[in-house]
């Protein structure tokens, strides 16, 4: 039998990207081979490129305010993008913090 894993505030770090300034991240669990359940603090002002993921990717912004796919997310917005498709830039008009679940591996950015 499995058992519940459970991580509390404060017992795992966040993770600077160093290919994304003003982004870091906080990993939860890989559900898939590549795949990511994850949290995302954007900096108010950053930029995240325009990028494609050869994946589902669920989106749930918890704070803050972002502008993406051409409209304005508050915190309650929630997006899916499909597989494949292009999406962003995601701009963080001030500090944003996002609950991401990606069915697979990252992807490529146009940097």
């Amino acid at each position: 039998m499995g058992q519940q894993k459970f991580m509390d505030p404060g017992t795992t770090e966040w993770t600077a990207l160093e290919m994304l300034p003003g982004v870091s991240m906080l990993s939860y669990a890989e559900p898939i081979k590549g795949g990511s359940i994850h949290r995302a603090r954007l900096n108010a002002g950053t930029t995240i490129p325009p990028h494609t993921h050869p994946a589902d990717e669920y989106v749930f912004v918890l704070s803050g305010t972002i502008e993406t796919g051409g409209r304005r997310c508050e915190a309650g917005t929630f997006w899916i993008t499909p597989e494949g498709t292009r999406q962003g830039p995601h701009i963080a008009l001030n500090d944003v913090e996002l609950l991401t679940i990606r069915l697979g591996a990252m992807g490529t950015f146009e940097m």
